[in-house]
This record gives structure tokens, sequence and C-alpha cells, in this order.
């Protein structure tokens, strides 16, 4: 590990340099080890996104999404990828480089900013493959594609709080790391994947706009579903996700020092 790592916490050109290290080594791990590479970035929505498309259009006749529906999918799944791998990875983010949390002096917050950042790196190498679909596919595009970058900054921010409080958490009570895994299994089904916030029916509709991931999919999708659009759900949506961060950096400066003493 090289002296900008381990050294002192020094001004934030040192805290993000170390970030980028950190990240770097994570993806040069991933991809050096894998005989498919990148596509791994890709291929695992993919598949998802063949199997739910052929199960809604050719096996049953679809009444959720939009048309083209694969288009629909590609644009909640590959965001929800990002989201579900960098939450399973917060679960053992200090047991994994334990040694070198313990001896490092930089802030211990880089070991979740790392996991957002390198999985957020692939979730961005993924969206050629949006592209594609949505040209060939014959989706239309229109000026609210604008607001993906937005999705992307909220998701950043929901990720982080989520990881400040996750990692810290699964340290002290090792049985959470399962119990995370099982909430992501029911989260899946119970966010705007497969179907919109649109076709949800009656009550269920307001219920679910209280999961910020809704608002975050509806962001995402807007710029080639207009329809899919719903004010509530993205306002709580923003709002959820600054006020999870908010929780994470103070749940996280308590537990610091008991994660530090069990590690």
């Amino acid at each position: 590990m090289s002296p900008a790592v381990v050294g002192a916490p020094g001004s934030p050109r040192r805290y993000l340099h170390s970030l980028w290290l950190l990240s770097a080594r994570d993806l040069r791990v991933r991809y050096s080890t894998s005989a498919l590479g990148y596509l791994w970035s890709v291929l695992d929505p993919l598949v998802m996104s063949g199997i739910y498309w052929f199960v809604f259009t050719q096996v049953f006749q679809r009444g959720v999404g939009e048309t083209p529906y694969i288009v629909f999918l590609i644009t909640a799944l590959l965001p929800w990828v990002w989201f579900n791998s960098a939450v399973t990875d917060f679960t053992r983010a200090f047991n994994k480089d334990a040694r070198l949390v313990r001896s490092t002096s930089i802030p211990r917050s880089i070991w979740v900013g790392r996991i957002v950042l390198s999985k957020g790196i692939e979730f961005l190498f993924s969206l050629p493959v949006l592209a594609l679909f949505a040209i060939f596919g014959g989706a239309t595009v229109n000026w609210a594609l604008l607001l993906f970058p937005v999705a992307v900054m909220l998701q950043i921010i929901l990720l982080l709080g989520l990881g400040l409080i996750v990692a810290p958490l699964c340290v002290l009570w090792g049985d959470l790391e399962r119990t995370t895994r099982l909430v992501l299994r029911a989260l899946f089904y119970a966010s705007p994947i497969i179907y919109g916030v649109a076709d949800l029916p009656g009550i269920f509709k307001e219920l679910g706009a209280f999961n910020p991931l809704a608002g975050i999919f509806t962001l995402y999708r807007v710029g080639f579903f207009p329809d899919q659009w719903d004010t509530l759900s993205v306002i709580v949506g923003a709002a959820t996700s600054f006020l999870v961060l908010a929780l994470g950096l103070l749940v996280f400066k308590r537990l610091e020092r008991p994660v530090l003493k069990e590690l």
C-alpha cells in the first residue's frame, strides 16, 4: 500500500487520492481475476432483463411498464445492480481489510466511499448497453434525460448514508450481514423495477413513494418514459437520501471507536 493511503489524512486532496487508489485497486482485482472482465458489469442486469422481458411479454400479457419494455427494465435494473452490490459489500467493508482499517490514519469512512465509487464506475461502464437497447429498441428521448445525472448523485448520497450505517453495524453484529441480504431480496420487489410507480394501485402508490429508490428510479426513467414522472416519489426520494446521509454520518461517528475495538 502506498504512503498516500496509510499516511496522515492531510488535505481533502489526500483523502480523494486515497479514495481513488482504493477504488482503482478494487476494479483491478475484479477485472484481472475474471476472464469476462467488463462483461460482468452488464451480464447480470442483461440476464435479469431478458428473463423478465420474456415472462411479461412472451408468456403473460404484460400489464405493467411501458414499451419498449426491455428499455423500461434496464433503466432501473442497472442502478439496482449498483445499489444491491454496494449494500452487499458494505456488510463486509471493514472485516475484509481489518488490519489496514486499524492501522491507517485516514478517515475510515473511505472504506464506504471506495465501494460506492468502484460500483458506481461499473454502473457507468454499463450505460453504453442502455444506449444500444434504447437505439435499437426504438425508445424516444426527451429533455428529462438531463435528470439522469441528478439520479446518479442522489443514489451516491443514499448509498453513502446507508454504507455509514450498515458497515459499522455489521462489524458489531455479524448476523446483520445475512439480514441485509434478505432485506435486499424483498426490496427488489418493493421497488419499481419490473413495474413503475404509476402501475401501483390505490394506497400502494402513496406507500411506494416512501421508498427512496422509487424517486431515484423515476428520475432514471423519465428521460425515456415521461409518463413515469411522479412528483411525490421524487421529492420523498431526494429528501430521504439526504436524511439517510445525515443519519449515517451521526451513526458512524458514534460507532467508529467501538468498531475499531472489535476488529
